[in-house]
């Protein structure tokens, strides 16, 4: 894991002397996020973008091949990128929030960093990264293959905000379970495998035969893409979706972790 970037830390130790808001020290930790995580890597942001168009562009190719069209529409990239970015959006932010705390643990000693700073400029960050890669996909999508969108962006706008909000929840848990229990984060990957397959990326989720397509509900990313698709296709109307459940579970894994962290930050960062 990376050290601190000593050329942030002056600024950051000045800001913490007479313990000010949280904002500058926010900010502080997103520069010095950024400066680590795109700063050291050819290409930096320009890689956030291609994995996903990465990612977009096999599905399609290989489905193109078995299917003369997708499931929604007609277009197969566009019907993808409604499951995919959804994907990748939990993923990477709950991944990134999950070593919040051990990327920036030396920082936690300064007495005005509290524990929550790291987690709140991680997903700050890495939120608007998501959002900003969304946006280029999709509207390359349109302009690329001649896409006429009829897109309700409240919609799009609502689950998008769910999905960064799931991503917060999932990786604040995630988050205090790592750093208590460091075997946590193995566990947590080899579950977390199957959620590629499960999350109707390729398909929709009433072509699931019953009794899986009752147990399949209980996937809140499930709601969120079929939430994404009811905005991007206007005849698509998802009546499965549950945003309360999707909010729930958002607002009770967070919940969870911030106690958890409230209660034993302290020797996590001592250990």
């Amino acid at each position: 894991m990376p050290n601190s970037n000593p050329e942030t830390l002056p600024d950051l130790a000045r800001a913490t002397r007479a313990r000010p808001a949280t904002g500058p020290i926010i900010m502080a930790l997103i520069l010095r996020e950024m400066a680590t995580t795109y700063g050291r890597s050819p290409g930096g942001y320009i890689w956030a973008v291609l994995e996903p168009v990465a990612g977009i562009a096999l599905l399609t190719f290989v489905f193109t091949l078995a299917f003369s069209a997708p499931p929604l529409g007609q277009s197969f990239p566009l019907f993808y990128a409604t499951g995919f970015l959804i994907y990748a959006a939990y993923l990477n932010l709950s991944n990134k929030l999950t070593v919040a705390i051990r990327f920036s643990k030396p920082l936690l000693f300064y007495p005005a960093v509290r524990f929550t700073d790291p987690l709140m400029a991680r997903f700050v960050l890495n939120g608007l990264t998501e959002c900003v890669v969304a946006a280029i996909v999709l509207t390359g999508i349109v302009v690329i293959f001649a896409v006429e969108p009829a897109f309700d962006y409240l919609t799009l706008t609502i689950a998008f905000g769910l999905t960064l909000l799931l991503g917060l929840g999932v990786g604040t848990l995630n988050c205090a379970l790592v750093s208590l229990f460091p075997v946590w984060e193995r566990v947590w990957a080899i579950a977390n495998r199957p959620l590629f397959i499960v999350s109707t990326i390729f398909f929709v989720f009433e072509s699931v035969p019953q009794p899986y397509r009752d147990l399949l509900w209980f996937n809140p990313l499930v709601h969120v893409v079929g939430l994404a698709r009811r905005a991007v296709y206007p005849a698509y109307d998802a009546s499965y979706v549950s945003i309360p459940f999707v909010a729930g579970v958002a607002g009770t894994t967070c919940l969870i972790g911030l106690i958890l962290l409230s209660r034993w930050y302290r020797e996590i960062i001592n250990n």
